[in-house]
C-alpha cells in the first residue's frame, strides 16, 4: 500500500565533500541546512549578512561585495537607539554607526573571500514579495520594524526574478566560474503576506528559477516540494504552524544529504557525530575513572579527525 507520494530526485553530478567550500545565501531554511552542515564540520559560511528573504537582496549584496563598494556613513540610520541598514538583517545592526559599518563591510569582505574559493553556492529564496522605500526608491532587505508608510510592498514578477539571477550567476562568474550553483525554494510559508499571496510569491520564484535552469548549468533542490507534497501534515510543524519542525528539517536533510553529499563522506560524517554527540554528554560523576577514560577516547578521536582535516575545530 503507497500511503506518500515521493518527489522524484537525482544524485547530483558534483557532489559536496569534506574538501568542498560552501557559501549559503539566503532564507532561514538556507540556515537550517548551513546548521547540518557545520555539525557535520563541513567548510560553510553561511549568511554573512544575516537572513535574506528576496533575490534582489541577494543580488545587491553579492555585486557589492564583488565590486567592492563599501558602505559609507550615508547608508545607515538610527532608529530607536540602534543603527541599521537597509540592506542587511538586523544581526547586523549595532549600537554605533561606525561599528555598524564596520559589520557590514566585515561582511562583504568575507562574502567575496567565499566566493572566490567556494566550489558550491547554495541560494535559498524565501519570498517573491519586496518593500520599496518611498524615499530611496529601492527595495529593502529588511525594513527594521521603520513605520509601514515610508514603503510600497510590491509583487516581483517572475521576469524581474529571473533576470536578477541572472545577473547574480554572472556576478559569481565573473570571479569564480566554476562554481556549482544550487537553487532552493525556502518551504517556510510567508502567511504574513497572506494565503493567496504567498502562493503567488512561491510560484514566481519556481517559474523564475525552472526557467533559468533551462538556460544556465545551476541545480535545484526542491525543499519546497519535499515540505509541501511528501510532509502534508501539520505534525511536521513547529507551534507556529509555519516554520517546519525539527522532525521535517531531518528530513529534508536526509534528502539532500542523499543528492548532494558525496558517498564517500559518510564515514567521517560518523566519527563527526559520535565526537559531538561525546561533546554534549553530561556525566554523573565527572571525577570517576569511566569518565576520565571517556574523555581521553574522545580527545583521540577529534585528534585523528584534525590531523586529516586541519579546519575542523571542536568546542
Amino acid at each position: 500500500m503507497k500511503l506518500q507520494t515521493k518527489i522524484p530526485i537525482e544524485k547530483a553530478d558534483n557532489p559536496i565533500d569534506y574538501q568542498s567550500k560552501l557559501l549559503l545565501l539566503g532564507s532561514c531554511f538556507v540556515e537550517n541546512i548551513g546548521d547540518k552542515l557545520g555539525y557535520y564540520k563541513f567548510q560553510q559560511v553561511q549568511n554573512p549578512f544575516g537572513i535574506l528573504f528576496h533575490p534582489l537582496a541577494i543580488e545587491n549584496l553579492v555585486e557589492r561585495a564583488i565590486e567592492g563598494h563599501f558602505y559609507q556613513e550615508n547608508e545607515v540610520f538610527e532608529q530607536n537607539g540602534r543603527w541599521h541598514c537597509f540592506d542587511a538583517h538586523s544581526d547586523l545592526s549595532a549600537n554605533t554607526s561606525e561599528e555598524l559599518l564596520q559589520n557590514l563591510n566585515n561582511a562583504l569582505k568575507e562574502t567575496t573571500q567565499q566566493i572566490e574559493q567556494a566550489t558550491h553556492l547554495i541560494i535559498t529564496l524565501g519570498t517573491a514579495w519586496g518593500y520599496r522605500h518611498t524615499d530611496t526608491k529601492a527595495i529593502v532587505a529588511n525594513c527594521h520594524k521603520v513605520p509601514q508608510k515610508e514603503f510600497a510592498k510590491e509583487l516581483l514578477s517572475a521576469e524581474l526574478i529571473q533576470a536578477s539571477l541572472k545577473r547574480l550567476i554572472g556576478l559569481f562568474e565573473s570571479i569564480n566560474p566554476k562554481a556549482q550553483l544550487v537553487f532552493t525554494i525556502s518551504p517556510v510559508r510567508h502567511l504574513k503576506d497572506g494565503f493567496v499571496e504567498n502562493q503567488r510569491s512561491k510560484a514566481n520564484l519556481i517559474t523564475a528559477v525552472h526557467q533559468l535552469k533551462k538556460e544556465d548549468d545551476v541545480s535545484y533542490f526542491p525543499s519546497y516540494e519535499i515540505m509541501m507534497d511528501e510532509l502534508r501534515d501539520y505534525r511536521f510543524y513547529g507551534t507556529d504552524m509555519v516554520h517546519p519542525n525539527a522532525l521535517a528539517i531531518d528530513y529534508i536533510w536526509e534528502k539532500f544529504k542523499w543528492v548532494w553529499i558525496a558517498p564517500e563522506s559518510n564515514v567521517s560524517m560518523e566519527k563527526v557525530e559520535a565526537i559531538q554527540k561525546g561533546l554534549q554528554h553530561r556525566p554523573f560523576n565527572p571525577d570517576s575513572e569511566e569518565h576520565q577514560k571517556f574523555k581521553k577516547s574522545l580527545q583521540t578521536k577529534i585528534a585523528y579527525l584534525k590531523e586529516r582535516y586541519p579546519f575542523m575545530k571542536f568546542d
